[in-house]
């Protein structure tokens, strides 16, 4: 009955909840720009959520080329023993979709019996090496590692199709996670199918493949995780690493059980053994091996389980018995935080985007596992699976069969669960109460929306939009009240909260940068530039306001210079500004680092808003100064002529930005400051104690 009953209140918070947020959209943001809301939050237009996989080909061959490098980052290495139809699939897959990074291709050839030699060496750009006698796949491989001259190495079964984007992916997954010793790739059958995501093993030494059969893009399968071990078909190891561990230890050889091996010295040394399953690789399982236990190469598989077993047998003690058990992630014991927000979070996107990303970030490093929920409950493309390259196990539909039977069946995992903003929270905490009784609710606020949108009805002026600032303020309040902890982005909005919420326990977890850097010097750098979603009407405010009276006044003293307006969603009314002498209205721009690092002055010009100004941390966090009203500047610690200039009249602004852009010493000290203002209150490392008493410390629920 509590099941139910819960389910039905959450349907109603829901609906009431859209259509309050609807008409508050109409009246803020006009009809266009609600649709694209609504659209979004009901997923009408998502992207799929499968990928279409590349498929072998098995055409007659012909010459090609391969991408080489003479000085490659990654060399991948790729051992074969007869089968020259699926080695030359494999090498036109990695031909037809050419990773990014610097690579070149070592194939060695085990003394074919085949025309292998014959084929290959047709093939441009391969480094082809063959071997006098055959020595197994373990000699093979240790024999590429020997030539290679990239500073990773990637194993690579000729059975395989990798899939594209799949080694960049692999090779990312080393500077976006510490201490990372091997990744592997998700390994899928040619049908789609999942044929693992690493292996765990149990106790007495057999491996279980995470995920056999299921679908590669099921939320439990699908981030990126610590194993026991991955698949030699697809693993990345630094060429340095494996050769101070005297690479694939030979008493497994020919094969079998090299890879697990590997990957427990790897672990002994300090380093992690990670699963990419964003980077993806059809493999031909057996193609190359057989799938006999009894006969061939297939049959050390089970001659090698006992040496493998008795060298480990210490680690191998903590092992669950069932290797069905050994399987599952996360492992017993590991903190796991829920994350509820009103859709995936894109970092190209907008700051509470990057803010909750970061926030992750610094939660799977401190050791604790985080699952996403977005209340849309759709695969939002790109932004997902950065999510789950994170290690993120976000979940998505079809596997969301409904929210209320989702909290039921996962509910009892949660040491924390963070609701984002207050209308996602007032749906979301009975269903949490009742299905996660033992988590501690922590609300983020994003901003005060109630501020905000208080502040914008007194630049309109309008009655109406008061008494809708007034109605949220209720409801946020409320959401306050019944959350155990409260999560604000600046000290300003702690004293609002002090003085309306004089009981709620409320911690400042401001907006979360990495230092990017000075960039590029004053004379290397020139115009304006401001970065700011158009969803959010304090943004389009402050367009208007600054396209229609302060850059006229700047162009009549510096014609030369252009402004460069970036985001999406553009409504008609910044739109039309497109012809204007100067202006670029760009929409969303996918790359924004290089008008973060070219441009000479980014502008803020917000007249009103809440909580802290992403823009103005990301511009500071490049070495670029910034212009900007006090509101804009509001909780920012920033001192005006030191950190930033501030103006809150149209000649005042532009009167700034003119002298800034002139002036390179004030200029070059702005920039100094704003790097130390971002590492100081707005960098990972100033959070890190306050994220661990959010998160770590303090009482559970009882």
């Amino acid at each position: 009955m509590s099941f139910s009953l819960s389910g039905a209140r959450f349907q109603l918070e829901r609906a009431l909840g859209l259509c309050r947020r609807g008409l508050a959209s109409l009246r803020t943001r006009g009809p266009r720009a609600t649709w694209q809301r609504v659209t979004a939050q009901l997923g009408l237009f998502a992207p799929t959520t499968v990928r279409g996989l590349v498929a072998a080909d098995l055409s007659p061959f012909a010459p090609f080329a391969l991408p080489a490098s003479g000085t490659p980052d990654v060399s991948i290495v790729i051992p074969v023993y007869g089968h020259v139809a699926e080695t030359v699939a494999c090498l036109r897959a990695i031909a037809a979709h050419p990773p990014r990074a610097a690579i070149e291709v070592i194939v060695v050839d085990d003394a074919s019996p085949d025309d292998t030699l014959a084929a290959l060496s047709q093939v441009a750009g391969l480094r082809l090496h063959a071997l006098p006698d055959n020595r197994g796949f373990i000699g093979a491989c240790n024999a590429g590692a020997a030539i290679a001259r990239g500073r990773f190495l990637l194993f690579l079964n000729n059975d395989t199709v990798p899939q594209p984007g799949w080694l960049d992916t692999m090779r990312a997954t080393f500077d976006a996670h510490a201490d990372v010793g091997i990744v592997g790739a998700q390994l899928v059958y040619p049908d789609g199918r999942l044929q693992e995501a690493g292996a765990m093993l149990a106790r007495d030494g057999r491996g279980e493949s995470r995920g056999r059969f299921a679908s590669p893009e099921h939320p439990a399968f699908a981030w990126c995780a610590d194993v026991d071990y991955v698949s030699g078909a697809a693993l990345m190891i630094e060429r340095a690493l494996f050769d101070r561990l005297d690479g694939f230890d030979l008493r497994y050889a020919p094969a079998y059980y090299e890879d697990t091996d590997l990957a427990f010295r790897v672990r002994d040394a300090g380093l992690r053994v990670l699963v990419q399953p964003v980077a993806q690789i059809v493999h031909l399982e057996g193609a190359s091996a057989g799938t006999d236990p009894a006969q061939g190469m297939k049959a050390a598989q089970a001659r090698n389980l006992p040496v493998f077993e008795a060298r480990w047998r210490q680690d191998l003690a903590t092992r669950p018995l069932d290797p069905v058990v050994a399987g599952r992630l996360p492992r017993s014991g590991t903190a796991q935080i829920l994350i509820v927000d009103s859709i995936t979070p894109d970092t190209a996107r907008d700051s509470a985007s990057l803010r909750l990303v970061n926030l992750m970030r610094m939660l799977r490093a401190a050791g604790a596992h985080i699952v996403f929920l977005p209340a849309d409950g759709h695969h939002a493309g790109a932004a997902t699976r950065a999510l789950q390259a994170l290690g993120v196990e976000a979940w998505h539909a079809p596997h969301v069969a409904g929210v209320a039977r989702w909290m039921r069946v996962h509910g009892s995992r949660f040491s924390r669960v963070v609701l984002c903003r207050h209308y996602i929270a007032r749906e979301f905490l009975p269903l949490v109460r009742t299905h996660a009784p033992q988590a501690r609710v922590v609300f983020d606020s994003i901003d005060l929306h109630y501020v905000r949108e208080q502040r914008g009805a007194d630049i309109a002026g309008d009655a109406a939009l008061a008494r809708a600032a007034a109605r949220t303020r209720a409801l946020e309040l409320d959401v306050v009240a019944r959350s155990d902890e409260t999560l604000v982005v600046s000290a300003t909005e702690a004293d609002v909260l002090a003085t309306d919420a004089p009981d709620a326990r409320v911690t400042v977890l401001s907006n979360l940068h990495e230092i990017a850097g000075a960039g590029a010097a004053f004379a290397q750098r020139r115009d304006l530039v401001f970065v700011g979603g158009f969803r959010h009407p304090p943004n389009v405010d402050a367009m208007r306001w600054f396209l229609g009276d302060v850059f006229p006044r700047i162009r009549a003293v510096l014609p030369d210079v252009h402004f460069h307006c970036i985001g999406g969603d553009v409504p008609e009314v910044i739109a039309a500004f497109r012809d204007a002498p100067g202006v670029s209205i760009h929409g969303h721009v996918p790359d924004i680092e290089p008008y973060m690092d070219g441009c000479r002055i980014a502008v803020a010009p917000l007249r009103f808003g809440a909580g802290v100004k992403g823009k103005v941390n990301l511009s500071m966090a490049h070495g670029q100064p910034v212009v900007a009203t006090s509101c804009a500047a509001e909780g920012m610690h920033l001192r005006d002529g030191e950190d930033v200039l501030l103006a809150d009249d149209a000649a005042g602004f532009a009167d700034a930005v003119v002298r800034l852009h002139g002036d390179e010493a004030l200029w070059s000290r702005l920039s100094a400051n704003g790097l130390a203002n971002v590492a100081a209150h707005f960098s990972l490392d100033a959070a890190r104690e306050t994220v661990r008493a959010v998160f770590f410390d303090g009482p559970i629920r009882a």
